[in-house]
């Protein structure tokens, strides 16, 4: 399928590895230029050499730390126009209600709902002039059914998945396309980290951690970053015109819902 957005310039945070490298590798190879963030540098230039490489399309590194005014301004700065923005920062860490204090709850907001509203807020008015724009936002499926140690996760994708709700519907008239995308599990280092948590808190090998998280997975395993990459960039596309505020699911069917 064409997607119809070769030449357009996508912005994407957290692109050196896992599912934003997975979206950064769908939208190269659309033919889509790329703005590439994240905060390690080393990692961050090896991926824009590889996708420059691959695929042939322009790529702009930016190491920075997107959740910080000063990491934000940097990124724009690079980015010129923009067409498509890729939303998308590490999860808090895992823990227990009674052990957060409030700096942990604004780090939270900051990295998982501030940051994204802010790259709206700077990005959207040059998409709506233009009359064509897309915003993928990288949330988690706790948005729909919350997980109960990632009580600061929750919260802070909550609240973004509220804000986009009302946004959307304000600049869809505009020709601009904004929806969420929610990963179940999937094998990147951020299962890695909740797998060897839950190890540790548990007294179980991390090999049993697994096997038990994927046994409550219809699709007997973990997600990857290529088949949610290609989620990303279908949602990017010239495609999803009618596609509106929506939270699409990517879970291999763990949550049981029938609507």
């Amino acid at each position: 399928m064409d997607l119809g957005i070769r030449g357009k310039r996508a912005l994407v945070c957290a692109g050196s590895k896992g599912l934003g490298r997975g979206c950064a590798e769908a939208l190269a190879e659309a033919g889509v230029d790329i703005v590439l963030n994240a905060r390690g540098a080393e990692a961050l230039e090896v991926t824009a050499a590889d996708l420059r490489a691959r695929f042939g399309v322009e790529v702009t590194a930016v190491a920075a730390d997107i959740t910080t005014e000063e990491g934000r301004a940097a990124v724009l700065a690079a980015a010129g126009q923009i067409d498509i923005l890729v939303t998308n920062a590490g999860g808090p860490p895992p823990g227990m209600w009674s052990d957060w204090s409030r700096e942990d709850f604004i780090r939270a907001l900051d990295a998982n709902m501030l940051t994204p509203i802010a790259l709206m807020q700077a990005l959207l008015p040059g998409m709506m002039e233009r009359g064509w724009g897309r915003v993928v936002n990288i949330t988690s499926q706790s948005v729909k059914s919350p997980i109960a140690t990632l009580g600061l996760s929750n919260a802070a994708r909550t609240g973004l998945t509220g804000f986009v709700a009302g946004t959307a519907r304000q600049v869809a008239p505009k020709g601009v396309v904004i929806n969420n995308l929610l990963p179940g599990i999937h094998a990147t280092d951020r299962a890695v980290h909740l797998d060897g948590a839950a190890s540790k808190a548990e007294g179980l090998s991390v090999e049993e951690i697994r096997e038990r998280r994927t046994a409550g997975i219809p699709a007997r395993r973990y997600g990857t970053a290529a088949e949610f990459g290609a989620t990303c960039a279908f949602l990017c596309s010239q495609h999803v015109g009618f596609m509106i505020g929506q939270n699409i699911l990517l879970d291999g069917g763990a949550l049981s819902y029938t609507l």
